[in-house]
């Protein structure tokens, strides 16, 4: 067999990129205006293009996500204890680090794997200033439950809504919900940039808060006016963005397709359980998790790496918990023992491959391999 024939690896994602005829006009357009970075025509249509797209009013964006997040953080003036999840990717609490604030981490929900409402209340202190919760998978949060104790307390609420591009609940768009809501265009999530990321205020005056900090806190040419940092996208992300708009809704549909075709293949496989949507009116499909319990005859890791003899690269998102790391396992609110539903969460959690080109043969095949074929 030749190397042109052998067959490719399947991956737990692959990112979409537009037709580069397509992107070219946008290409000509900066190198006329020589207009590469700093809040440029393209950067200022992107907001405004992504703003009706997503139902909101008020979106910065930022060159990556974890800069957005960090900044989301700086611009609600926080300190003391912020509880978060154990159950995401690591970018979530070293935002919290980055901004010397204290991550306090609370176990999650058995069914949704977003962090739970009543571990949330037990975690408060008098030193609690915030609540960073996450949208696991796309899967919107208890936002009612989250609020509801937020009002209570008088905390702050951002959301790390990093896989929930486009997700929408009875409400409209879950980036609504809280003070504010942070995207990435990571170019593994459903919509990129390459790199890439944004906030969503909820008002202007928030907005031009944010838009400073990613700004080294400039106001005018002449003052600054906080210690901000240099999170702007440049112009060619907004190229790529805009592209990108334009066949998002398409790219959706066809992981929704995917992803019911998996699910009604795994229906019938003991101790395999794919996670509930019903809280979504509108999901984006950005990940297939599964998880593996006890019924099921081969242990988690033993299907990954059955899997892999076949050229199938699934991921286990996310193993290890942030607080198994190093830096956090020291952390009170680390303690395995006060973890014992992320804990076995990651122990079984496996999100199979899906994109929107992934053909239904693959899917079939990855299937009949979990199936034990």
């Amino acid at each position: 067999m030749s190397e042109r024939d052998a067959p490719e690896g399947i991956y737990v994602t692959k990112p979409y990129l537009p037709p580069l005829n397509e992107v070219m006009p946008y290409l000509e357009e900066i190198w006329s205006t020589r207009i590469l970075t700093n809040g440029g025509p393209l950067h200022q249509r992107f907001e405004d293009r992504l703003c009706t797209y997503l139902g909101v009013e008020n979106i910065s964006v930022f060159a990556n996500g974890t800069l957005a997040l960090m900044t989301a953080l700086q611009s609600v003036a926080l300190e003391g204890e912020v509880i978060t999840t154990p159950f995401s990717f690591v970018a979530t609490a070293n935002a919290i680090l980055w901004n010397r604030l204290v991550p306090v981490f609370a176990d999650v929900d058995p069914v949704t794997l977003n962090i739970d409402p009543a571990a949330i209340e037990a975690a408060i202190t008098p030193r609690t200033t915030a609540i960073l919760a996450v949208h696991c998978y796309g899967h919107p949060c208890d936002t009612a439950a989250i609020e509801r104790i937020a009002h209570k307390h008088k905390l702050a609420v951002i959301y790390d809504a990093a896989h929930a591009f486009g997700v929408e609940d009875e409400g409209g768009s879950v980036l609504r919900h809280g003070d504010l809501s942070v995207l990435s265009f990571h170019a593994t999530k459903v919509f990129n940039t390459f790199e890439g990321g944004a906030v969503i205020s909820t008002d202007a005056d928030m907005k031009t808060q944010i838009d400073r900090l990613k700004n080294f806190g400039h106001v005018g040419e002449t003052s600054v006016v906080a210690a901000g940092i240099n999170g702007k996208m440049s112009e060619l992300g907004a190229a790529i963005g805009l592209t990108q708009l334009d066949h998002v809704d398409a790219l959706i549909d066809a992981r929704g397709v995917i992803d019911r075709r998996y699910r009604e293949g795994l229906a019938a496989i003991e101790g395999v359980r794919c996670l509930d949507r019903s809280t979504e009116t509108r999901a984006n499909y950005s990940y297939f998790p599964i998880l593996v319990d006890e019924r099921y005859p081969r242990e988690r890791d033993e299907l990954v790496y059955a899997l892999r003899e076949h050229e199938i690269y699934p991921r286990r998102y996310f193993y290890p918990l942030i607080v198994a790391h190093p830096m956090y396992r020291d952390f009170p609110s680390a303690a395995p023992e006060l973890l014992p539903v992320a804990q076995e969460a990651a122990s079984r959690v496996l999100c199979l491959p899906i994109y929107p080109d992934l053909a239904f043969d693959d899917v079939d095949r990855i299937i009949d391999i979990v199936s034990g074929g």
